[in-house]
């Protein structure tokens, strides 16, 4: 069994922040998402973020430096509080787990995956990470899923991916993984083998050695 994890929602709770970033960011240029902006942004990679608020029109290096902004501005939120930005239970899971073919796939920029894995302690749980700028189609397009899945040598229906976000879900599924919805982001998803509000769950151990009897 391998297992795959993706980072905002997964293994830290930053979609408050990201939204904090967001709005503040935009406010810079006078843009006001208002109610929409968080499902304008869940689940998204930066490109189609910026492309979303600033417009088609611009330039892939403007894209590139307005995602670039607004990272840093989140980087420095989340800084002061990433020990308590992480989702419970998640160390202490990915400690029971360590040494196990674990990879972290995700939309997000590296250098937001840098940040929280070299800040956070956890890169040495992690033998693959896969962000989204090594893949040319980013979730809900599968490609992330199977990269990693191949990364790890693995077929993807051996691999249990852990998701957030609708986007996510319908990667994971795509790839063929199955799926344990963690519901920091949504109450309900949809798509989900299990769904779970932490890694804490008292119930998650039991199923994933439920999936793989074999390699328990």
């Amino acid at each position: 069994m391998a297992m795959a994890l993706d980072m905002d929602g997964v293994i830290v709770d930053s979609n408050p922040l990201h939204i904090k970033a967001w709005t503040l960011y935009n406010r810079r240029f006078g843009i006001d998402a208002g109610e929409a902006l968080a499902e304008r942004m869940y689940g998204r990679r930066n490109d189609e973020i910026v492309r979303d608020f600033f417009g088609p029109h611009l330039s892939a290096e403007e894209i590139a430096a307005h995602g670039a902004a607004k990272e840093e501005m989140y980087r420095e939120m989340l800084g002061p509080r990433l020990a308590e930005t992480l989702v419970p239970g998640v160390r202490e899971f990915l400690q029971c787990h360590a040494g196990q073919p674990v990879a972290l796939a995700t939309n997000a920029e590296p250098a937001n995956v840098d940040f929280i894995l070299d800040r956070g302690g956890l890169r040495a749980y992690f033998q693959v990470v896969v962000d989204g700028h090594q893949v040319r189609h980013p979730k809900p397009h599968p490609e992330i899923y199977l990269r990693a899945a191949g990364l790890l040598s693995f077929a993807p229906r051996n691999c249990i991916v852990f998701e957030d976000s609708f986007s996510g879900i319908e990667a994971a599924r795509a790839a063929g993984a199955r799926i344990v919805g963690v519901r920091t982001t949504h109450r309900e998803l949809p798509g989900a083998n299990l769904e779970i509000d932490d890694f804490r769950s008292p119930q998650l151990e039991a199923w994933l050695r439920a999936q793989f009897p074999e390699a328990s």
